[in-house]
């Protein structure tokens, strides 16, 4: 428990949460079974108390500490690199440089597994190799859902769209500037 909390804890500081202390309880009593009953504690913040995760977690934090959690299980599982991974709104509840520092950490785990990520980010977006766009229409009462592989341009004005509501050129000047900002 001690060197998961550690490399959890660690694993936020790289996710924008450079203050974070992580803490993972196992039992209640002295005699409990260690599957009993675990407990992540957090203090997102300094002078903030160790508390149950589920309980002072915001969501952007909640979903920063699932990440992490999720980084360092794939690497302390052995994942190998034709496993993939799926996040599902992962960053759900940040902005800005969390979410560059979310967008980055799943870029790096691309590296090594096929990394599939539902986001509403651009900053998060950007940072992938390929961009898949899901819509969904009604038709006879029915809901269906379409995926399509974009082609660059149309990744530009998507990211754009994510960006600004729309796609008007200021907006996709902005989108080639995140795409162009990728880390090598």
């Amino acid at each position: 428990a001690p060197k998961l909390a550690a490399a959890v804890q660690n694993r936020l500081r790289t996710l924008a949460m450079p203050n974070a202390a992580v803490a993972v309880e196992v039992g209640e009593h002295g005699d409990d079974h260690p599957g009993d009953r675990v407990q992540f504690l957090l203090a997102a913040n300094p002078g903030s108390p160790m508390l149950p995760l589920t309980r002072v977690a915001s969501g952007g934090e909640l979903a920063r500490a699932m990440l992490a959690l999720r980084l360092v299980l794939s690497a302390a599982s052995g994942a190998r690199a034709h496993d993939t991974l799926v996040f599902d709104e992962v960053d759900a509840g940040i902005g800005g440089e969390a979410a560059q520092a979310v967008g980055d950490a799943l870029a790096a785990l691309g590296r090594h597994h096929q990394v599939l990520v539902v986001t509403h980010l651009a900053q998060v977006a950007a940072t992938a190799d390929a961009h898949v766009s899901v819509s969904k229409k009604v038709k006879k009462g029915a809901t269906f859902a379409t995926a399509r592989l974009l082609p660059a341009d149309e990744r530009v004005d998507e990211i754009a769209r994510m960006l600004s509501g729309s796609s008007t050129q200021l907006a996709r000047e902005h989108a080639r500037e995140l795409l162009a900002e990728l880390p090598v």
